[in-house]
């Protein structure tokens, strides 16, 4: 097991290399560029060659990577020039960089706590009503675009009805204690519960929003796994012996049909942050994905790179640790 880890360790290294070395690329291909983005209209060939001298972006490309690689290791990614003007990248992406977990997690807790379920009933009564239902549903997710179903939901249920807030991640007027950053999590540690009320009812419906495609992926997955477990020999041999339903559910057929569903969770969890651009921007989050789309409508290239390298950064981990649990559930993985 140990050395799965460790291979699994060297490959999230040499990603986060050639990912870097992309990243470096890219930006600098980029129309304007960073010293376009700072100085503006104001640009003149004698302060851009001045600019240029000072972030040394006169020397060889490989020296300007290795400079740039060795700032990331410092954490030094430098100010923002739009954002925050003049606020250092890393302080923004650590003052947003809360908000956006604690909406990734509640969506991905609402994607499971419905998607693997109603995955495994759909599968266990196939071709009924509800399986057909169930499958519709999650066409539906998958079919509807992320920033329409958001407004949809904030027109019906926070406009039309008023049952919960239209946007924010907490009402102005609370004077809550801010402790990590996570308004929930802030609420329960000060005893601040209403609070904490306040925030979950904010939570609601960006969450819902952005849990819809990784509800339908994960329903879809479980289910397809589920049925192609129960079409398997040892299935009815367990039944053949007698073995009550609930062993052969946990220990037969769930443990089995996992294996497909643990990975799309991972790649899910990767890909929230692609979903909550969006879903941030119609709820005015405040995480991000609203600094993402910010920092690319206004070219400020410094946050920009923090926020990749740390989405890249979450994704690779996330998948390290799937890799590890595939590994714990299935022992063959190890060998591989």
């Amino acid at each position: 097991m140990l050395r799965f880890i460790v291979r699994r360790l060297v490959q999230m290294v040499g990603v986060m290399v050639v990912l870097s070395l992309l990243l470096f690329l890219w930006l600098r291909a980029l129309p304007g560029g960073t010293v376009s983005a700072i100085l503006g209209e104001r640009a003149t060939p004698a302060s851009r060659a001045a600019m240029e001298e000072a972030f040394g972006l006169d020397q060889p490309v490989h020296i300007q990577y290795f400079k740039f690689v060795g700032r990331v290791l410092q954490g030094d990614f430098g100010p923002s020039t739009s954002v925050l003007p003049g606020t250092d990248a890393l302080d923004i992406f650590l003052q947003r960089f809360p908000a956006t977990i604690e909406l990734s997690f509640f969506a991905m807790v609402i994607a499971i706590a419905l998607g693997i379920p109603l995955g495994y009933f759909a599968a266990r009564r196939r071709a009924t009503f509800f399986d057909n239902a169930s499958v519709i549903v999650s066409l539906v997710g998958v079919a509807v675009p992320v920033f329409f179903l958001g407004f949809l939901l904030k027109y019906i249920f926070a406009i039309k009805l008023g049952w919960l807030p239209v946007s924010g991640r907490q009402d102005g007027q609370l004077e809550a204690t801010r402790v990590t950053g996570f308004f929930v999590l802030d609420g329960l540690l000060t005893r601040e519960f209403d609070a904490s009320w306040d925030a979950l009812k904010h939570l609601v419906l960006p969450s819902i929003t952005l849990a819809s495609v990784p509800f339908a992926v994960i329903f879809r997955i479980t289910r397809a796994a589920v049925l192609e477990v129960l079409d398997e020999d040892y299935i009815r041999t367990a039944e053949s012996k007698g073995l009550t339903a609930k062993v052969i559910r946990g220990r037969h057929i769930l443990r089995n049909a996992m294996l497909p569903v643990t990975t799309t969770i991972g790649l899910q969890l990767g890909a929230l942050l692609a979903g909550a651009v969006l879903t941030e921007r119609v709820f005015s989050w405040g995480g991000l994905g609203e600094a993402l789309a910010l920092s690319f409508e206004r070219r400020d290239y410094p946050v920009l790179q923090v926020v990749i390298l740390a989405a890249a950064m979450i994704y690779v981990i996330v998948n390290l640790l799937v890799d590890i649990m595939y590994a714990v559930i299935d022992p063959r993985v190890r060998t591989r």
